[in-house]
């Protein structure tokens, strides 16, 4: 088993609510099993990814997740499935436990970037997604959603709530002037940016833009506020951040029995990996809440895996998957982002 950091350089810095980013750190594992290797990708998001305190601290936590990982399979080859004891051991860092469960899955099916096999790795499907605008000046922001636009996107994601509100609603009412919503559909990501006393206003004047959704109009935790919010609203809300830290069964049903939101987004190296991602999106449905697949900012290799699990999925929702060309050093890859789609060349 080989280890090796692999720190990603943002083309331009990449605003949020939560301050810019010009790096982020991801981890390549690589599983070798006779002449065949898998790889997985462990991503962090610093201030977003709980397991996460700092450089040192993680990356011995990742040294001593391998050898644990190793000693679970003593005298015996690597199998498809994670170990349980791993898995209890590790639940909660999940980006930790999509990186193993996709290098095993490479590992399975032959080391050949093929973890599912579906119609999206087969090289016949393509997913929907939606074009990424980040924060940034009016003008900068303005470039983007003519770009995404002129390059066939017909849904637009715009992060709002790190500029002042007026300047992003002025934006957002001259896309909906030149655009009507059957033509652009428009996401809009708080990151939590807004306070639950303003909240409800902010939505109201989105709403008169036919604005899609909001995700995660304020920080994660007030439950009671979330609730009033999808109660009292138009504007549908999508959960993002509220879904980090929750990974028993129980506590996801109790999530949302009691928030009821429209939308949920998942993020595999957020949200519990691959399967603990498959089973946010089983209790979803029995629910009759919708749901999206977006990158947590993986490189290619992350990336892959996560549009083959979205394969997985008779999900018609754009998907948040365009993110393969923000870096100078993403890694070599088949994937290609083409009139508002992904796929996967063959």
């Amino acid at each position: 088993m080989n280890v090796q950091h692999l720190p990603l350089v943002f083309k331009r810095p990449a605003g949020t609510s939560r301050g810019v980013m010009n790096v982020k750190n991801s981890w390549i594992i690589e599983l070798h099993q006779a002449d065949c290797i898998g790889k997985g990708e462990i991503s962090i998001i610093e201030g977003l990814s709980p397991e996460y305190v700092s450089f040192s601290q993680f990356e011995q936590t990742i040294h001593e997740a391998c050898a644990f990982f190793e000693s679970c399979f003593v005298d015996e080859n690597f199998k498809q499935k994670i170990p349980f004891a791993f898995r209890e051991k590790y639940l909660h860092y999940p980006s930790l436990l999509f990186a193993f469960e996709c290098a095993l899955l490479d590992l399975f099916h032959g080391g050949k970037n093929l973890l599912f096999d579906n119609s999206f790795s087969q090289g016949i499907r393509a997913l929907p997604i939606n074009g990424l605008v980040w924060m940034g000046d009016e003008t900068f922001m303005q470039e983007q959603i003519e770009e995404k636009i002129n390059q066939g996107f017909t849904t637009i994601k715009m992060k709002v709530g790190a500029i002042d509100f007026s300047s992003e609603l002025r934006i957002l009412t001259s896309i909906r002037k030149k655009y009507s919503k059957d033509q652009i559909t428009i996401r809009v990501d708080a990151n939590g940016g807004f306070s639950a006393g303003e909240a409800q206003s902010v939505m109201e004047k989105l709403d008169h833009l036919d604005i899609h959704s909001i995700e995660q109009p304020i920080q994660p935790g007030q439950w009671d506020e979330m609730r009033n919010l999808c109660l009292n609203s138009t504007l549908k809300i999508a959960l993002d951040e509220e879904l980090i830290g929750i990974h028993l069964k129980e506590e996801k049903i109790k999530l949302l029995e009691y928030i009821n939101p429209p939308f949920i987004i998942l993020k595999p190296s957020l949200h519990g990996g691959i399967s603990g991602t498959q089973e946010w999106i089983s209790l979803a449905e029995e629910l009759g809440i919708a749901w999206w697949m977006t990158s947590a900012l993986e490189s290619n290799i992350g990336l892959n895996a996560i549009c083959q699990l979205a394969g997985e999925y008779n999900n018609e929702l754009p998907q948040g998957l365009g993110t393969g060309s923000l870096y100078e050093n993403n890694v070599p890859s088949n994937l290609l982002v083409m009139e508002g789609f992904i796929s996967l060349v063959k």
